[in-house]
């Protein structure tokens, strides 16, 4: 137990990264190349993407136009673990991301979690986004009167189900090879080629690629909500929550999926050239920036036309059509295209990193942190992350992995806010040209807690009544959608004490209780999946990570 639960040191993490490049065939390090700017146009090209060109139209037919009260609570949410983020990265400036930084804070098997945790958040969300954006381009090609054969659009999956007729049309026309039916997504797994290839290169030509695709996905942003403003009808707007806000909270996995890839950043710290200044303002300048472009543009769609309608794959497309401007739906589709692709490349630049650093720790074998001697990236790691996300890309349905992939992130969220609370107890603890706003949280946290006590025990209170016996009857069902919410209500009350003895400070007890909420709410059938996923990467750390840990090692030799 000693051995999986011992910390790294700050001043160990700094030293095992200056000294834990390449695989044992020379020591070439990563190329300090990224400034605030690059770093802001990388949270902005991570998170501006598929969410506003598709998931947030189903968010708003659920929510209405109240939808921007849940992309301004889960900005918030965000802005909590964000500040959280931010100091880690300013105290630990090497690439690892939630790793790293748990590791720190927690010991090796957390960090090992979460890692583990971050490779499916990354993995399964380049999958979702390499998806989309086949759907935009082809979409774009059918509108330029280019027609690839539907069997080579969309994944066996997807095609199999004939839940839609274009699914139908492509498993029944797809060729046959011994009776099978050959359908695979082209378009996804051929735009992975082509990113990882970009992220092989260099850091550099990834910045570069970057800033270009934010650059005009903004433009044409901008060109949308200013078009979209003069056929906005105010009426539209009311009922303002049509569904109160159990319509707006059924949005949440999508709102967030909308959100995740500003904390990649972090995985780029050992190639900025000042990590303690730039990366946190970098964060924080994406966040603020995406944030009043969600909220604006969910103005902009709901006002345009009923909420109602909105429950569409392409909504900013459909808006345009509605209100018969197709040129404008046309330029839409151009800037998805663009838009997506944009997150694929920042994910790809995150994932290698990742694996890099639980290589540098012994935790995955060697190869996994090699650096190319020419381009200076994480040569095998990025290879092999095209593969991961690029094979998968060509066969799965899409749909079932955005709630997998929020719910992978909240959960290094939460860990990144716990952490915090934790490094005032280092005994190297730097100094750091970042600090999260200290709040004393002894008495406010609690009210807060009495307070969602009450409204959970007001909001399920027929749950209640039924485990206590007043109802006849036993309904799995129930007892497994309660089951999170009964977690949350545990950890709040853990928490409450902790505020309440320790004087904890108040923004990342905020960060936590936040991602808690919103994991609560994600559904019991995403939480086994999650728990299948962290038992096969506990299974992995026993048989390769723990025998072969160099923390470990190191503590034998002292010994």
């Amino acid at each position: 137990m000693n051995d999986i639960f011992r910390k790294k040191t700050v001043s160990k993490v700094i030293k095992d990264a200056a000294d834990g490049y390449g695989d044992g065939e020379g020591h070439t390090g990563l190329k300090r190349s990224l400034g605030v700017r690059d770093l802001t146009a990388l949270g902005i090209a991570a998170v501006v993407g598929a969410g506003i060109f598709s998931t947030i139209g189903k968010a708003s037919f659920d929510g209405g136009p109240g939808i921007i009260l849940l992309f301004l609570f889960v900005a918030v949410a965000c802005g909590f673990s964000a500040l959280c983020y931010a100091e880690f990265a300013s105290i630990v400036p090497v690439s690892g991301s939630a790793y790293t930084y748990s590791y720190v804070a927690f010991g090796e098997i957390i960090a090992w979690i979460i890692g583990w945790d971050l490779l499916m958040e990354y993995a399964i969300g380049n999958i979702v986004v390499a998806i989309s954006w086949s759907a935009y381009f082809t979409s774009f090609l059918d509108g330029v009167g280019i027609h690839m054969p539907a069997f080579l659009t969309m994944g066996h999956m997807t095609a199999s189900n004939m839940d839609t007729f274009e699914a139908y049309r492509a498993y029944h026309l797809a060729p046959q090879l011994f009776g099978a039916h050959i359908v695979f997504d082209l378009p996804a797994f051929m735009i992975v080629v082509l990113i990882t290839y970009i992220t092989y290169i260099g850091i550099k030509e990834s910045r570069n690629s970057a800033n270009v695709m934010v650059g005009i996905k903004m433009a044409i942003i901008f060109l949308v909500i200013f078009v979209g403003a003069f056929w906005v009808t105010p009426k539209n707007w009311s009922p303002f929550l049509p569904n109160g806000l159990g319509g707006v909270l059924k949005g949440i996995s999508s709102v967030f999926f909308a959100y995740i890839g500003f904390d990649a950043i972090s995985t780029t710290a050992e190639e900025c050239k000042d990590p303690q200044k730039d990366l946190p303002r970098g964060m924080i300048y994406s966040l603020i920036i995406c944030t009043i472009l969600y909220v604006v543009i969910a103005l902009v769609l709901t006002g345009m036309v009923s909420y109602t309608k909105l429950n569409v794959g392409e909504p900013l497309a459909f808006v345009f059509q509605q209100v018969h401007l197709p040129w404008m739906a046309g330029i839409v589709a151009i800037s998805a295209v663009i838009a997506t692709a944009s997150v694929l490349l920042v994910f790809q630049v995150g994932q290698p990193r990742i694996w890099m650093s639980m290589s540098r720790d012994g935790l995955l074998p060697p190869i996994f942190s090699r650096i190319h001697p020419k381009y200076g990236t994480p040569s095998f790691s990025t290879i092999l992350t095209g593969l991961v996300v690029g094979i998968p890309a060509l066969f799965v349905n899409m749909d079932m992995m955005v709630d997998l992939t929020s719910i992978g992130t909240l959960f290094a969220f939460a860990l990144v806010s716990g952490g915090v609370m934790m490094l005032d107890a280092m005994p190297d603890r730097p100094v750091s040209k970042f600090k999260t706003p200290y709040i004393n949280s002894k008495f406010i946290f609690p009210l807060l807690i009495v307070a969602a006590f009450v409204f959970w025990i007001v909001k399920y209170k027929a749950v209640f009544i039924e485990y206590l016996g007043l109802q006849k009857g036993f309904d799995w069902e129930l007892v497994r959608a309660v089951v999170p919410h009964y977690l949350f209500l545990i950890l709040l009350a853990i928490l409450a004490v902790l505020a309440f003895r320790k004087n904890l400070s108040l923004i990342p007890l905020l960060g936590l209780l936040a991602c808690s909420y919103l994991l609560s709410e994600s559904g019991a059938t995403n939480w086994e999946r999650f728990f299948i996923w962290l038992l096969v990467g506990l299974v992995c750390y026993f048989l390769y990570g723990s025998k072969h840990s160099k923390l470990k090692a190191d503590a034998a030799k002292q010994t």
